[in-house]
């Protein structure tokens, strides 16, 4: 029995699987529960396909002034389809 996820991801083009935020989320606190300035002064990249819908790049954003972080970098080759539109 095929996986219908990945059946219908390969019938529509559609191959990106993204990390969830909940993971995310929680490998992060890890770090924090450690040492809480992990992050503080920090410049993070992300190199993604698509920020806008990157999870990584959603948990640093909306993570940033609690982090503590200096800059949050993001890179695409990839167009985005919600660039330049209301999130």
């Amino acid at each position: 029995m095929a996986n219908i996820n990945l059946t219908n991801a390969k019938r529509v083009k559609n191959d990106e699987f993204y990390t969830q935020y909940g993971d995310i989320q929680k490998e992060i606190e890890a770090y924090l529960d450690y040492n809480p300035d992990v992050f503080r002064g920090k410049v993070v990249y992300c190199n993604c396909d698509d920020p806008f819908e990157s999870n990584f790049f959603r948990y640093f954003v909306l993570n940033f002034n609690k982090l503590g972080l200096n800059q949050l970098i993001t890179t695409s080759y990839k167009p985005s389809p919600v660039a330049n539109t209301q999130l």
